[in-house]
C-alpha cells in the first residue's frame, strides 16, 4: 500500500513533457498548498521527464507565483540540456492557464573527489525523549500563522509526526529565531528527494520564536540542495529525520530561512533556503 504522500504528490504522464497532478488539501496552510508539498509533485515530474534512475535530484529552486486551488494541475517540463554528466530541467506547474510554480532542477550522478564535512548534526535527544510538535495554543496556529485569533491548525500538521527538539518554542521570546527537531511522515514513507523537499518547508517558521504578532510567512521561493542520493541504501519507512531551521534577518517586510536536513545517524541529506515575506495575519 502507498503512502498518502505518494499518491498526493503522483503524476500521470500526458505526452510532450506535460504530467497530470492533482493538489490535495490534506496539504493546505493558511491560503492554499503548502509550498514543499508542491515542489514535490513538481520534482516528481521532473523526475519523470528525466527518466534516469542514474541521475539523482542535486539543486531545486521553485518561485512560487500563485497558490493553486485544490484540484487538477499540469505540470509542463523542459529537458534545457542532457549533458555527460548532468541534465539540466526547467518546469512550470500550470492551472487553469494560470502558472502557480516555476522551478529549474539540476540531476547527475555521484562525481569522484574528496569527501570534506566539517558541519556536524545538531545535537538533540533521540526522537522518543522528546515533547510532539508544540501544542497549539487556542490563538496560534501551529503552521502559517502566530496569535491568530480564532483560527484552527491547518491540515498540514496531520501530515507528519514532529517531535520538538530545537529551539525556542513559538511565541516564547526566544532570543533567535531557531526551530527544529525530529521529523517523518505520519504514515510511513521513505524518505526519497520529493519527501526531502517537502520537508524542507514543513516546520514551523522559526520567526515564530521571535515575535508576537500575528503573521502568515509564504514562502516566494524555496531552494534545495540535495546532499546525498535518495532515498538511503539503508533508509527505512519509518525512519526519523532531524531537521534544524534558522532564520536571521526580517527585513523590508522579507525573511530567508536556512534549513538542513540530517539521517539520524548523522548523513547530511539536504540543504534548503527560502525567501518569504512575513505579513500581518488578517482572519
Amino acid at each position: 500500500m502507498t503512502s498518502r504522500f505518494a499518491r498526493d504528490t503522483a503524476v500521470t504522464g500526458l505526452g510532450e513533457g506535460r504530467f497530470g497532478a492533482t493538489i490535495d488539501r490534506g496539504w493546505w496552510i493558511v491560503r492554499g498548498p503548502n509550498g514543499g508539498y508542491v515542489a514535490a509533485i513538481v520534482l516528481r515530474a521532473m523526475q519523470s521527464a528525466v527518466a534516469d534512475e542514474s541521475r539523482h535530484p542535486r539543486s531545486l529552486t521553485v518561485h512560487f507565483t500563485a497558490p493553486p486551488a485544490e484540484g487538477p494541475v499540469v505540470v509542463h517540463t523542459t529537458i534545457e540540456r542532457a549533458g555527460r554528466s548532468i541534465t539540466t530541467v526547467t518546469a512550470r506547474l500550470m492551472q487553469n492557464d494560470r502558472v502557480c510554480a516555476f522551478a529549474i532542477g539540476a540531476f547527475s550522478d555521484a562525481w569522484p573527489g574528496p569527501e570534506v564535512q566539517d558541519r556536524s548534526r545538531p545535537v538533540a535527544p533521540p526522537p522518543e525523549q522528546c515533547s510532539e510538535h508544540p501544542p497549539t495554543p487556542p490563538n496560534q496556529s501551529a503552521e502559517g500563522s502566530v496569535n491568530a485569533p480564532s483560527f484552527t491548525p491547518p491540515p498540514l500538521i496531520d501530515r507528519y509526526d514532529m517531535r520538538w527538539a530545537i529551539g525556542s518554542p513559538p511565541r516564547t521570546d526566544g532570543d533567535q529565531a531557531l526551530a527544529g527537531g525530529w521529523i517523518r511522515f505520519s504514515d510511513a514513507h521513505v524518505m526519497d528527494a520529493c519527501a526531502a523537499a517537502a520537508v524542507s518547508d514543513a516546520w514551523i517558521p522559526p520567526i515564530f520564536s521571535r515575535v508576537q504578532q500575528p503573521m502568515v510567512v509564504p514562502t516566494i521561493d524555496l531552494t534545495v540542495h540535495f546532499r546525498s542520493r535518495l532515498p538511503l541504501l539503508d533508509a527505512g519507512a519509518d525512519d526519523w529525520l532531524l531537521c534544524m531551521f534558522r532564520t536571521t534577518v526580517v527585513q523590508e517586510g522579507f525573511l530567508e530561512e536556512d534549513g538542513e536536513i540530517w539521517s539520524r545517524d548523522g548523513r547530511l541529506l539536504a540543504h534548503s533556503r527560502q525567501l518569504a515575506v512575513a505579513m500581518p495575519f488578517a482572519p
